[in-house]
């Protein structure tokens, strides 16, 4: 496949599509009234909701409490900035048709104000009310501008005069001077001001936006002793605006963020070269449409209809705040402040012994297939993985896929040695990747000038698949090795997300991933898979193959059950048919860890599906799936993708069986069962959207999945020394 696939008619995209039609869009709202389902963005915002608890939760570690709460933040912008923005976009489109939960565009807005409205006032009561105090109690003070004593206040005018003061530009908004282009959820301060000379003339007004490499949380002399203090860039910047206009008063300072909408619009068809294209559109997201606006309590009314007008933004799209804003910048506390105390305790993830050293990790796979549970268990395997097929002078070829990764990936590094050793190197990076767009293109530029054959996604899919293939002369023939993963190839990400990894040399896994990379590289309109699920070819059909068959199994009275853990669940014929098998009798267990849009326990449609989600230390990233009955033998399997359209039909996704008997009971006797016995950090979906603290019973102890895990992967590996 040429690197513009654009230019093909015949790309895999068009068969792939073909391979698997995707249900009609309508049929969920042509059956039975009974069928309930939630809606896909008020989930979404119960989820976040969920991340708000962990910052308001005492028994967390106070710094961790304050990441959370950065956290929330952050997962709102993202929020903001695609889905709101895809809302509105409807709504202005003149679009009616409403989701599968019934609601159209203009009501799900209506109701997703109503709920971020609720979420921010419990955001600033626990910032306010929980988070600061006890940060005092901890000597962490924050500062606001009337709060300063004069040694500190003279400290802050002297930083604003050396360190904010020149890279500031004040831009004056009159018939002469346009209302400026404020770039997506940069922090800018209106000021309001009159000119005492023209008294007659009122209601000036002026921008300040503030470039992002100002830090926007400021310590207040950081070589003194005692007390930390803190005080926000915003703060200082009202302090100080009358610095900025002499001979005028100042009337009023106030924060205020945009934010807009950030999605690509990219008609890939049309598009010569993906790359520049994307380029061009990441420039053009600076001038997205405005779908937020986020100000300080207290500006007059003059002035924030002029901000509402120019944004050309309805007043039901803003949000009045006590300040201060953004507080996602919170996270860089995190770092600042060197206190273990305050934070969960340390965790080194475990190398698994078997797997040291790093040169014997194909012997390693050769005399076993391999699973790894990240955090608890290392992320280096994988990394030495790639790292040694690049120095082995046996391995012929690796081909790889890159859709999140970090800004110093050993992975990249590693396929750049490896071509300049002069072997044959492919990697499928995705430039599409959400917000990873720059990261890549500049990632994918490196491996390009390093002799990488680099393909650049296909044409109408995302590649999210998790795929890591190393093909190695062993005696007179070659043999194939991958990576499997239901993570990206992050090692930064990996300390954090629980995710996954399977290494395997048997041969009817590895012919399968690399028939995969053929078709994504080359030209294959239909091709065959057995014992991988791969989307968009066989994927959705076979999960809904796999859950009528435990319904079937049920009505035969035979043990049905399934157990599945994912990130999101929003896929409406996959949900109509957990439905039929739980109405069939078969007991249905789901981790849902964000967006659920399957109504639990209505009696006689859902009464046997239980869902749960949880949100901890760690962020739950892995997908897992057990089917019990599946042809007399139960079926596990694992991979990248959620139980989504958008997985299902939209993106290049792969799960991959779990055969080993022993890797299979680490999954059935201790990774689902785990799951479901915590009682600290899991919450129960209930009929209402209500999500719970699960029950405990008299006497029974408080119980972690998480430090579970942590202590479990410690054991193991000090049981195969």
């Amino acid at each position: 496949m040429a690197k513009r696939l654009s230019r093909s008619k015949q790309s895999p995209a068009a068969a792939t599509v073909e391979a698997a039609p995707r249900p009609p869009a309508a049929a969920a709202h042509r059956r039975s009234p009974r069928v309930a389902y939630f809606n896909r963005e008020l989930s979404w915002l119960a989820f976040n909701r969920r991340v708000l608890e962990q910052a308001e939760k005492p028994d967390n570690p106070l710094l961790e409490r304050v990441k959370f709460l950065a956290i929330f933040s952050s997962n709102l912008d993202e929020f903001f900035e695609i889905r709101v923005a895809g809302l509105i976009q409807q709504v202005e489109s003149g679009v009616t048709e409403p989701s599968i939960d019934g609601l159209g565009p203009r009501e799900q807005l209506r109701r997703i104000h109503s709920v971020v409205a609720s979420l921010l006032a419990d955001q600033q009561r626990c910032w306010h009310g929980q988070l600061m105090p006890a940060l005092a109690e901890a000597n962490i003070h924050f500062r606001t501008a009337d709060q300063l004593n004069p040694s500190e206040l003279n400290w802050v005018r002297t930083y604003f005069r050396e360190q904010v003061y020149p890279v500031l530009t004040p831009l004056a908004v009159d018939q002469a001077h346009p209302f400026p282009q404020l770039g997506n959820k940069t922090l800018s301060v209106v000021v309001s001001l009159d000119n005492p000379e023209t008294p007659d003339v009122t209601g000036f007004m002026a921008i300040l936006p503030v470039p992002r490499i100002l830090p926007r949380l400021v310590n207040i002399e950081p070589a003194g002793h005692g007390p930390q203090r803190y005080i926000f860039l915003s703060e200082i910047i009202k302090l100080c605006a009358s610095e900025l206009f002499p001979g005028y008063r100042i009337n009023g300072a106030h924060a205020f963020r945009v934010t807009r909408n950030s999605d690509l619009y990219i008609d890939e068809e049309e598009a010569e070269n993906l790359l520049k294209k994307i380029e061009e559109e990441l420039r053009n997201l600076r001038r997205g449409a405005a779908v937020r606006l986020e100000i300080e309590e207290g500006v007059d009314d003059r002035t924030f209809t002029a901000l509402c007008d120019h944004l050309a933004l309805s007043h039901e799209y803003v949000f009045r705040l006590p300040g201060p804003l953004n507080l996602m910048r919170l996270m860089s506390l995190y770092d600042l402040i060197n206190r273990p105390e305050l934070k969960f305790p340390a965790f080194t993830p475990v190398h698994p012994p078997n797997l040291l050293p790093p040169e014997r990790i194909f012997a390693a796979i050769r005399e076993q297939d391999i699973l790894l549970h990240h955090p608890y268990e290392s992320f280096v395997p994988v990394v030495d993985f790639v790292e040694q097929a690049a120095r082995d002078p046996d391995v012929f070829a690796m081909k790889q896929t890159l859709y999140r990764t970090s800004g110093d990936s050993p992975i990249v590094r590693a396929l750049i040695e490896a071509s300049q050793n002069g072997k044959q190197v492919t990697a499928l990076v995705e430039l599409k990747a959400r917000f990873d767009e720059a990261n890549n293109i500049q990632w994918a530029r490196q491996l390009e000038e390093a002799g990488v054959h680099v393909v650049y996604g296909v044409v109408g899919l995302k590649i999210h698949c998790k795929c890591s293939l190393v093909v190695r002369r062993e005696g007179t023939g070659l043999r194939h090795y991958v990576h499997l993963g239901t993570g990206n190839y992050n090692q930064r990400t990996a300390r954090a997300y629980t995710d996954l990894s399977f290494f395997t040399c048997k041969d009817h896994i590895t012919r399968e991933v690399a028939c995969l990379f053929n078709s994504l590289t080359g030209f294959s309109r239909s091709p065959d898979f057995t014992h991988l699920l791969v989307a968009p070819f066989n994927l959705h059909p076979r999960i809904q193959e796999l859950i009528g068959r435990e319904a079937d199994q049920a009505r035969a009275g035979r043990p049905a059950r399934i157990l599945a853990k994912m990130n999101n669940l929003v896929d409406g014929a996959t949900i109509d048919n957990l439905y039929a098998a739980s109405q069939a009798g078969v007991r249905i267990d789901l981790i849902v860890r964000g967006t659920c849009g399957l109504v639990p326990g209505v009696p006689g449609l859902s009464e046997h599906i239980r869902v749960r989600s949880t949100v901890g230390r760690y962020l739950e990233h892995a997908r897992v799936f057990y089917f019990e009955n599946h042809g007399g033998e139960s079926l596990v399997l694992a991979g990248s993708a959620d139980w989504m359209p958008r997985n299902f039909f939209r993106r290049v996704e792969v799960l991959f069986p779990i055969e080993a008997a022993d890797l299979r009971r680490r999954v059935l006797d201790e990774l689902f069962p785990m799951e479901f016995q915590d009682n600290e950090n899991a919450r129960e979906l209930h009929v209402n959207g209500a999500y719970l603290p699960v029950v405990r019973s008299d006497g029974e102890p408080s119980f972690c999945a998480q430090d579970y895990f942590m202590a479990a992967a410690a054991t193991r590996a000090h049981a195969s020394e």
